[in-house]
């Protein structure tokens, strides 16, 4: 018996697993490592407008906003298309405890759970769309699905983070 749980867990871990007993809610410690990107699309507006807001454990924030598709994409290749120059870059500095603080403050609501994955909600979400990568502690986190559909506590969350950072008051 004891060889066989030996051989799952070998087993397990060859083919890629994460251990199961990583707590997904943790207590962030501040380190330049850490950041998160997240990506708002409205795609009720033609053409589809985007959002893009990278945070990063040293404090530095950049925020692109527009049409082009360089937002989401810094290889795109579209460059005949029009909006192609529609690209607003906002980059800022701000206190890296703040920023340790927001991610705290997704880590709280869910950032880091795998549970959630591949749960869709029945009915997906035309009119908005979110999506999001981080590495926090060394744990990394990427939704391929539309967080409004997924963990909607967790994107209204992550989109006040956007909102946050759009226009801010300096």
């Amino acid at each position: 018996m004891k060889k066989m749980l030996i051989a799952a867990v070998a087993l397990a871990a060859l083919a890629g697993c994460g251990p199961f007993w990583v707590n997904p809610y943790i207590t962030v410690h501040e380190s330049r490592l850490n950041w998160v990107e997240i990506h708002y699309y409205r795609l009720d507006k033609d053409p589809i407008y985007r959002k893009s807001v990278r945070l990063s454990g040293d404090g530095f924030v950049e925020l692109k906003k527009g049409t082009s598709e360089l937002i989401s994409n810094d290889f795109a290749k579209h460059s005949e298309r029009d909006g192609w120059e529609d690209i607003k870059t906002q980059r800022v500095h701000v206190d890296p405890a703040h920023i340790n603080d927001i991610f705290q403050n997704l880590v709280n609501h869910g950032l880091l759970d795998t549970e959630k994955n591949f749960k869709k909600a029945k009915e997906p979400r035309k009119d908005r769309v979110l999506g999001v990568k981080a590495t926090i502690n060394n744990l990394a986190y990427t939704q391929q699905d539309n967080i409004f559909e997924v963990d909607p506590d967790l994107a209204e969350h992550l989109l006040d983070v956007v909102r946050e950072f759009d226009n801010p008051t300096l």
